[in-house]
């Protein structure tokens, strides 16, 4: 049985440890649990998170760490993470840790404490979006992809915000235990989409949830489970404004024009259809609201700098 370490110090968010721990449980191995999940902190004891949760945990400097374990660090607000990373002790078994075990890994804001460890120096990384431009300035020697979700750099895995914990997750039993077994989870978890690594966090889907003109939210709503019939006229039509209107609510709300807005959720419908489907280009294209594959590949190569068919080609990889 292979082994997941999960670190947790005082005020850690919750979810970023009990997402990604949810899927380890739920992973099989001829039908037994295939991994073991030890929750550790510097001392050991019960450690409160940010949900007022409270972790019951074993002292991390008395584990015997093993070839391998899976290390998890996760995130955590300000305040506590501060203190995490004033925490010598914790930030030097991190440094023990990497050579000792197969991979170790970060959710959220805990990529700071990667990085304070000197984990991610010259490597890739994700944390999230808010935290993209601190993480940069801190610490120089890393790449931070402000974009992916989560990031596979050899043994070191890192994920962006909260709920990505659980993609990354996903990931890591995929490598460990096949893409079968992982679909099982995905169903037993009731997830909606497997997303891959390289999805942006930014989702363009979201803006018809966050866009506070509720005649822009429900044609935006309309717009996304229609991709493949909406258009600038149509979104007008479902908002009951005119084409103008429709432009002045877009440049205040969305700070960009209806159609870039459009062809912002049909390229995240293409990436979504390219990770989960084996459709030729074509129907792909169509079925996002593209009335040509090449316009699709036009709006992919600007917005995520490559074609579609190399999406595809590395989907689901760093």
């Amino acid at each position: 049985m292979a082994r997941v370490v999960v670190v947790v110090y005082a005020g850690a968010e919750a979810l970023d440890l009990t997402g990604p721990a949810s899927v380890f449980a739920a992973a099989l191995r001829r039908g037994r649990n295939a991994y073991q999940i030890v929750y550790a902190s510097v001392g050991g004891g019960p450690r409160p998170l940010n949900s007022g949760l409270v972790i019951q945990t074993v002292d991390l400097r008395r584990l015997r760490l093993r070839r391998t374990d899976t290390v998890l660090v996760p995130g955590g607000e300000e305040p506590p993470l501060v203190g995490a990373l004033s925490d010598q002790a914790l930030i030097g078994w991190l440094k023990h840790a990497k050579a000792r075990v197969r991979r170790v890994t970060s959710v959220c804001s805990g990529a700071f404490l990667l990085a304070e460890a000197g984990l991610l120096d010259g490597k890739r990384c994700a944390t999230h979006w808010r935290a993209c431009a601190r993480l940069a300035q801190d610490y120089p020697r890393t790449t931070v992809d402000a974009n992916a979700i989560y990031v596979n750099s050899g043994r070191v895995w890192t994920s962006a915000g909260v709920t990505t914990g659980i993609d990354m997750a996903l990931a890591l039993v995929e490598a460990d235990l096949g893409r079968a077994e992982v679909d099982r989870i995905s169903r037993e978890l009731v997830l909606y989409v497997r997303r891959p690594g390289s999805l942006s966090q930014f989702s363009a889907a979201l803006v018809a949830q966050t866009t506070s003109s509720s005649a822009l939210r429900g044609a935006l709503e309309w717009a996304r489970d229609h991709m493949a019939e909406a258009t600038v006229d149509g979104l007008a039509r479902r908002a009951g404004v005119s084409v103008r209107t429709l432009h002045r609510l877009c440049r205040q709300e969305q700070r960009t024009t209806p159609g870039k807005l459009l062809d912002r959720m049909r390229v995240e419908r293409c990436q979504l259809l390219l990770s989960t489907t084996d459709d030729p280009l074509k129907l792909v294209a169509a079925a996002s609201g593209f009335d040509t594959s090449t316009r699709m590949k036009r709006a992919f190569k600007r917005d995520l700098g490559f074609a579609p068919r190399q999406y595809r080609d590395f989907r689901g990889a760093p």
